[in-house]
């Protein structure tokens, strides 16, 4: 495991939002969904390629809270750019489960 200081970690902003729309996206090389993640007033809403087609169904994922990064560069990923990077754990089989808040929480909030 590598050490990281306090102020590397204080550049990582990682955001609360909420999934307004997820749908297939059948050109990326393996199985994603294209996520429209709002964030609130201050950084507005996000799309983000997010490869959690094994759990997740689309229409599980509309309304939902999840944590993403949302001050990385945007990322080409087939005809998308990914504009933040929603996060999860891979389970015993290597799936992808979200990282969520267990509570309702103000979109945009920071993790900190």
């Amino acid at each position: 495991m590598q050490t990281i200081s306090w102020s590397d970690f204080e550049k990582v902003e990682l955001r609360v939002g909420r999934i307004l729309s997820a749908k297939p996206f059948p050109e990326a090389r393996k199985p994603a969904y294209v996520l429209q993640v709002d964030f609130g007033d201050v950084i507005g809403v996000r799309k983000s390629s997010a490869q959690i087609t094994a759990l997740y169904a689309p229409e599980q994922l509309v309304g939902r809270l999840v944590v993403a990064v949302v001050n990385f560069p945007g990322k080409q990923i087939g005809p998308l750019i990914s504009e933040c990077l929603v996060t999860g754990f891979h389970d015993g089989n290597g799936d992808v489960v979200l990282c969520v808040p267990d509570k309702d929480v103000p979109l945009g909030t920071r993790l900190l």
